[in-house]
């Protein structure tokens, strides 16, 4: 997947305030330990590992094919491919106020360990999740 059309499904998934342009995906995307995966037209995960951690970066799926797994499918992928590279443990933030992203992530079994307040662009909180992964 390009940058480019990694953008794309953001913007699609995301209000415009939250959506990343092709510069920021590829960015985020030439750090060192990032990773990506993605299912074609209707999502992708971006994630990175440092030392024994490893951060969702961004996870966006179209809203047309929401609730259908495939989030759950890009979130296990990402688990995966993290504890292949050597991290011991995920984290991610996720607004307070997305109740459906929250609900998936519990799902995964992660549980909040800390609160950013006011750190979206609409005045959310972030709530700080993290899972270990064996």
């Amino acid at each position: 997947m390009t940058d480019a059309e990694a953008a794309a499904l953001h913007a699609a998934a995301f209000p415009p305030a939250e959506a990343w342009g092709a510069d920021a995906i590829g960015m985020m995307r030439a750090m060192p330990g990032c990773f990506a995966h993605h299912v074609a037209d209707i999502g992708f995960i971006l994630a990175r590992v440092a030392a024994d951690e490893a951060e969702i970066l961004t996870l966006a799926v179209v809203p047309g094919a929401r609730r259908q797994g495939h989030g759950a499918v890009l979130l296990g992928a990402a688990m995966a491919s993290a504890a292949a590279l050597g991290a011991r443990t995920m984290f991610l933030e996720v607004s307070a106020n997305n109740a459906a992203a929250a609900a998936l992530y519990a799902g995964a079994g992660f549980q909040q360990v800390g609160l950013r307040p006011r750190y979206y662009a609409d005045g959310s909180d972030a709530l700080i999740l993290s899972r270990h992964l064996s």
